[in-house]
């Protein structure tokens, strides 16, 4: 992923989904791909997230320099939004438990 603030916006809007569905395991994944492509790809360490009335503010450090972006919560919540909206169209399908044949 070439840009930072891309990564930045994929993240926490997938993160946004992950937090609202804890049960969702494809949310939590990708969660987690996309945190790795900000701390290994971008460097980004002491990654956090803060909310007011209307941003988001994801604080992180980059070359031992703390730096912020900001995201407008319409633009990150529209994909929890459509999710609650319509869930039938995003239906969660519980992990996979090992079994024998596994």
């Amino acid at each position: 992923m070439r840009s930072l603030q891309d990564a930045l916006y994929n993240w926490l809007t997938i993160k946004v989904v992950a937090d609202a569905r804890k049960e969702d395991v494809s949310a939590k994944e990708t969660t987690q791909l996309f945190y790795e492509i900000l701390t290994e790809e971008h460097g980004l360490s002491n990654i956090n997230i803060k909310k007011d009335d209307t941003m988001y503010f994801v604080t992180y450090e980059i070359d031992q320099t703390v730096k912020q972006s900001r995201f407008p919560i319409e633009l990150i919540d529209v994909m929890i939004e459509q999710m609650e909206a319509e869930p039938e169209k995003y239906v969660n399908y519980p992990e996979e438990e090992e079994g024998p044949n596994n």
